[in-house]
């Protein structure tokens, strides 16, 4: 690890200015994920600006009827919380499945948004690896990519540049639901539709979302629609707990009459983001919930995807994920 500046900001105010003088300074609130990259010189900031001081771990009601989730909140707390937990269920079972208890007492919301790949290649500084070095090429391309990207992986002008996957889970959720990211910078507020906030590698990987250099994120807001009735998250893994996903689903339905009103899902360990095709959700509705309708959207939801040795398993195993969740999620019957 190289040597850093260590410095808590008081304010909100205070820690966008100290990040916009230096764009070699991090934000740090639980470090879960950034002092492990600090630890393997993959992240190598000057200067740490502590945010945990600044009052951004509340949860609130908003305007619209949804919650608006602290970026400070610990995902435990958050998980845990009865206002999510009766209202956004979807979203505590995916928070549940992520890493470890200890993990999530200490990881932040902010922070889940903010984590960088998993790949092998990324966090090994002695192999080529253009999300960490961009230009140098791409290890997992032609090496072991069993955990990676099947989805979403060429730039417009069909190169692969990067087969990385996005590694949380509550991320895959918050696609589903439909999330906002609201943010500050030196030139004030913004929202960002959560659809918005993670992007594809195209020819640019080491670019993992679209916040600006100066910006903070100060909360997620949930919308008023909790899909708390009809919801399944499957998180398939090489064992049981403490693992990232090698498929995810967050499935939820908006039953009326038998049939479906509505449909969301999302898929976590299949793209650079957590991945949704509202157009090809659309199918479901005034559908009835049988496993035919379900098999057709798993079909038009992995449209395109791609293996690269290690990893082709993974399109027949998220086609049969998304059946499965959509099935229980029909049921009322949750699933991990």
């Amino acid at each position: 690890m190289t040597s850093f500046d260590y410095i808590r900001a008081d304010g909100v105010a205070d820690a966008v200015d100290g990040r916009a003088s230096a764009l070699t300074t991090k934000f740090i609130a639980g470090g879960t994920n950034l002092i492990d990259l600090m630890k393997e010189n993959v992240e190598r900031p000057t200067r740490l600006i502590d945010i945990n001081r600044l009052p951004l771990a509340t949860i609130t009601e908003t305007e619209d009827g949804g919650l608006r989730l602290g970026a400070l909140m610990t995902n435990a707390d958050t998980a845990y919380d009865p206002k999510v937990s009766e209202r956004y269920p979807l979203l505590t079972q995916a928070i549940l499945a992520g890493a470890s208890a200890q993990l999530r007492n200490m990881a932040t919301d902010g922070g889940n948004l903010m984590q960088r790949t998993r790949c092998y290649y990324f966090y090994d500084v002695a192999t080529p690896c253009n999300k960490r070095e961009p230009g140098s090429g791409c290890s997992a391309l032609v090496g072991f990519n069993r955990i990676h990207a099947i989805l979403g992986t060429e730039a417009v002008d069909r190169s692969i540049h990067c087969i990385a996957t996005h590694p949380s889970d509550m991320c895959v959720a918050l696609a589903a639901l439909g999330a906002t990211v609201r943010v500050t910078g030196l030139y004030g507020d913004r929202t960002i539709p959560f659809a918005e906030f993670h992007r594809l590698p195209g020819n640019t990987p080491h670019i993992d979302n679209t916040l600006q250099d100066d910006e903070l994120i100060t909360a997620i807001d949930l919308p008023a629609k909790g899909f708390s009735t009809n919801y399944a998250y499957i998180k398939l893994r090489d064992r049981t707990s403490y693992a990232f996903a090698l498929v995810s689903v967050a499935a939820a339905l908006d039953m009326e009459n038998g049939r479906i009103a509505d449909a969301r899902i999302a898929l976590g360990g299949v793209s650079h983001k957590p991945w949704r095709r509202p157009e090809i959700e659309a199918i479901l509705a005034g559908r009835e919930p049988s496993k035919d309708n379900f098999q057709l959207v798993a079909d038009g939801l992995l449209e395109g995807a791609q293996g690269f040795g290690h990893n082709t398993f993974k399109i027949e195993l998220a086609k049969r994920a998304i059946v499965r969740a959509l099935s229980q999620a029909a049921k009322l019957k949750p699933a991990s």
